[in-house]
């Protein structure tokens, strides 16, 4: 595997929904120096989330737009259903079973799936497995009481 290989990283939620647990890894990123580009293939969720993110905790800013939005490139945090990676991320979250397209220039690839959801899931294992046989480094995360355990 090549040193400057994505790794993906995927996230089972079982405890809470994409809405509580996107923005603590979206924040974790920031803090990292990192930008992300958030992709979903559904209009609406993209309309969801550039309000939610404002507003989702009282104490909590997450700068973020739209990729059609003017200066996309200078955004931290990009909401998006393209391939593109205008404001050049580090870290790509795929929600709502979208593709990954290239993974060529991200560090991290972080595949968010609802363990409720029996068609998120079996895209999930679905791309756990391709993943794998790319030879990409990958991790399972499960969603636990006292937080997110690494299982594989």
């Amino acid at each position: 595997m090549a040193e400057d290989a994505c790794e993906v990283w995927f996230y089972h939620l079982e405890r809470t929904g994409l809405d509580q647990a996107l923005p603590e890894l979206l924040e974790k990123t920031l803090q990292r120096g990192w930008r992300a580009i958030v992709r979903s293939p559904a209009a609406e969720r993209i309309d969801h989330l550039d309000g939610w993110l404002w507003s989702y905790r009282d104490d909590s800013f997450l700068p973020h737009a739209p990729a059609q939005e003017p200066a996309a490139e200078r955004q931290p945090i990009l909401l998006t259903s393209g391939f593109d990676n205008p404001n050049r991320a580090d870290a790509l979250f795929l929600i709502d079973g979208a593709e990954p397209g290239s993974l060529e220039g991200y560090k991290r690839c972080v595949v968010l799936f609802d363990g409720a959801d029996e068609g998120q899931l079996n895209a999930a294992r679905a791309e756990w497995t391709r993943v794998k046989a790319q030879g990409l480094a990958a991790s399972y995360w499960k969603q636990q009481a006292r937080g997110w355990e690494k299982q594989a």
